[in-house]
């Protein structure tokens, strides 16, 4: 008989939380079964024996999955199971491996997987703001050495009440949507959008998150307890030298702290840290070297690290020569492409985005089809990170979880800025041309004068910036960096994006790799970005001060109208014969779906002539036929009786030869009347039983007096 151990979470709010261990995967090292109402995840983790030769490194490797029989669906496809994983699965998984990675010793270097598969849904809680929890609850439970407990929590504001892990139905009304990693002591990882609120409010929000996760975390140290698992596995990851180290350190810092004082570029700079560890190691043999090369490397980073943060923290030099708070020189350029409807160049330093924007119709929508969220984009951004912009000599494969997770963070800055009522669906793609640090930013920036250029009327410019920080444990002393350098993220403790407009914060994202960081300093972190956001939205205002009145004349022309429901089939007509017919006369393309109990159409086209022809005739479609109008029609056919005239557009009605003209026909050809012709008539009565229409040419010419 299996007795799992369960440790139960109260939420305060009415819900709870379970974990149980023991019960599923028992040969994993650590295995959880979480579960809150109806949402079911199980998270395992396993670690190997030992490292493998040559790594320093924390190979650490997170997987979230989620099934569709979690929440009783099927998946698409021809396969009809789960394939690769999507771009939300991909979020997930970064949300939790960025909060998971610092927290492992130093000196561990075996390879650790950690998969999160959910397994039931009600569709009611949202599952990615339990995955962190799960992770780190399957560690607790295992003796992988590991400097947590963690947890990760969702913070909403709604109606101005901070919200912790809201529904999907709350979650739509929030004007803050902010997922914060912690341990009961420290702040690990930040990542949200909001609707221009204050760094005061973000700052509010963090603390809530922390609160809560400071419970998740007692629990996991008593289930540990429970499990009797509080010590850990031993290991030996690492082989030191202390005096082959003390020699590197008195053989290179005065050099190294000379470069890093130096004010020198990137490149330049590391070819003279290289030259350095080179002359060092031209001391030795060659058997010395085969022998220590690799911990000569790890203690000359060591030296490189030291160097750069004592720099800046006792003379405020960083490694480009910039004060703590100077932003590197900024230059914009927009309409740089003629063939995208909208284009910018973004240059900052030694990073650059060259971002183009296109705009398409309801065709060009992203289906989303995830197991719990469904529905349609219509602002896509796209993130591009060639090798060439580090000046690497390999190839390009693929979209990495890297360019998805900067993407994300880049869409999530910008999509608020989009009028709501805008009828195009926009994508905006960002390549990177250069990068030292900061790419993600200069995507949003350069994505704003795009957008920009395309005529798209944004609500107002946003602007991005990261911050770094350098603060070494038991100093008070530390410093607050403004657009960081991408050494000074390697080398920093902190990685802390911002984005906003003149007005508050639209998106950010924050890594920290220090303990003991004080919600004064990242207070003062977020003032400090504030300051370089205004700057650096000065620059794109000076570039482009607002949208273009009106979109590029390549670009695609829209009009939408809103029709009653019922009228629907009319437009698409059977076997969509009426739209494809409209689309084949006028050369446009027309898009209908039901909204809110009434339709929406979409018409877009090259030219302004060719939307009104087929908005004219959709008028014509939906229009109810009005006794005593006069109507514009086409004679469809002619008989000896008269002729049937198309008036409205699916509406013929008969002109009785009696009604071609006050004077007596023999025959309609006598009028001059013939199949094609477009002539005025007169709709005078519509029969009750049979619909029938009764039209009149001759009311409309002045009745010839009696003799």
């Amino acid at each position: 008989m299996i007795n799992p151990i369960v440790k139960t979470i109260e939420l305060g709010d009415g819900r709870t939380i379970t974990l149980e261990t023991g019960k599923l995967a028992k040969q994993a090292d650590g295995s959880v079964m979480l579960r809150m109402g109806n949402t079911m995840m199980l998270a395992t983790v396993c670690a190997a024996k030992d490292a493998n030769p040559g790594v320093d490194f924390m190979p650490l490797q997170v997987e979230y999955k989620e099934k569709y029989a979690a929440a009783g669906r099927f998946p698409g496809g021809f396969t009809k199971r789960e394939g690769r994983a999507s771009d939300y699965e991909i979020l997930t998984c970064r949300l939790v491996d960025r909060a998971l990675r610092p927290l492992f010793p130093d000196n561990y270097h075996a390879e650790v997987f950690v998969n999160i598969i959910l397994y039931s849904a009600d569709g009611i809680d949202m599952p990615d703001a339990l995955a962190g929890l799960a992770a780190s609850a399957a560690l607790a439970v295992s003796d992988i050495p590991f400097n947590g407990p963690i947890s990760e929590v969702r913070v909403a504001r709604i109606n101005g009440e901070f919200v912790v892990n809201p529904t999907f139905q709350q979650l739509a009304e929030a004007d803050m949507d902010i997922m914060v990693a912690a341990t009961y002591d420290n702040i690990m990882m930040v990542e949200g959008e909001m609707k221009e609120v204050s760094e005061t409010e973000l700052l509010e929000a963090m603390k809530v998150a922390h609160e809560a996760i400071k419970v998740h975390c007692k629990a996991q140290v008593e289930l540990t307890e429970m499990v009797g698992k509080t010590v850990k596995r031993e290991y030996n990851h690492e082989v030191h030298d202390e005096d082959l180290r003390k020699q590197v350190r008195e053989a290179c810092y005065d050099k190294v702290y000379a470069i890093a004082a130096s004010g020198s570029n990137k490149h330049e700079r590391h070819d003279a840290f290289a030259a350095i560890r080179d002359e060092f190691k031209a001391q030795l043999s060659e058997e010395e070297l085969a022998e220590k090369g690799a911990l000569i490397d790890r203690y000359y980073h060591d030296v490189e690290k030291e160097a750069m943060r004592r720099c800046i923290l006792d003379e405020g030099k960083r490694l480009d020569g910039r004060k703590t708070t100077e932003i590197r020189p900024i230059w914009c350029e927009v309409d740089y492409l003629p063939g995208p409807h909208g284009s910018a160049v973004f240059t900052r330093g030694e990073t650059q985005s060259l971002t183009s924007v296109t705009l398409g119709t309801k065709l060009d929508e992203k289906i989303i089809d995830d197991v719990l969220t469904h529905g349609k984009e219509r602002f896509l951004l796209h993130y591009n990170f060639p090798p060439f912009s580090t000046g690497e000599a390999r190839p390009q494969r693929g979209v990495g979880r890297r360019e998805i997770g900067h993407g994300n963070l880049a869409h999530r800055a910008l999509k608020g800025m989009i009028p709501t009522d805008f009828p195009y669906v926009v994508r905006v793609v960002s390549d990177i041309l250069e990068s030292n640090g900061s790419s993600s930013m200069a995507t949003v920036c350069a994505g704003t004068l795009a957008l920009m250029d395309a005529g798209v009327q944004i609500k107002k410019p946003v602007s991005g910036i990261a911050m770094g920080l350098i603060k070494n444990a038991g100093e008070d002393k530390y410093a607050v960096l403004s657009d960081i350098l991408g050494d000074e993220d390697h080398l920093g403790d902190m990685d802390f994006k911002v984005t906003g407009t003149t007005e508050g914060i639209t998106a950010t994202q924050m890594d920290i790799k220090v303990d003991g960081l004080s919600f004064e300093i990242l207070e003062r972190a977020l003032n400090q970005a504030r300051e370089g956001r205004m700057h650096i939205l000065g620059k794109i205002t000076d570039t482009m001060s607002a949208p273009r009145a009106d979109m590029k004349d390549h670009a695609p022309r829209i009009e939408t109208m809103i029709i009653p429901k019922e009228f629907i089939g009319a437009v698409i007509g059977p076997g969509g014969k009426i739209i494809q017919g409209m689309q084949e006369e006028t050369g446009t393309v027309i898009t209908i779906e039901e909204i809110n109990g009434t339709g929406r159409i979409e018409i877009s086209g090259t030219n302004k002539q060719s939307i009104d022809n087929a908005t004219r005739i959709i008028k014509g479609i939906v229009a109810v036929p009005e006794i005593g109008e006069v109507y514009k029609g086409k004679v469809r056919s002619v008989m000896p009786y008269g002729a049937f005239v198309e008036f409205l557009p699916g509406k013929d009605g008969l002109l009785h030869i009696s009604e071609i003209d006050w004077k007596r026909l023999e025959n309609v050809e006598e009028a001059g009347i013939k199949e094609g012709d477009e002539i005025e008539v007169k709709l005078l009565d519509i029969d009750p039983k049979t619909g029938k229409f009764k039209l009149s040419r001759k009311v409309l010419f002045p009745r010839p007096e009696k003799n």
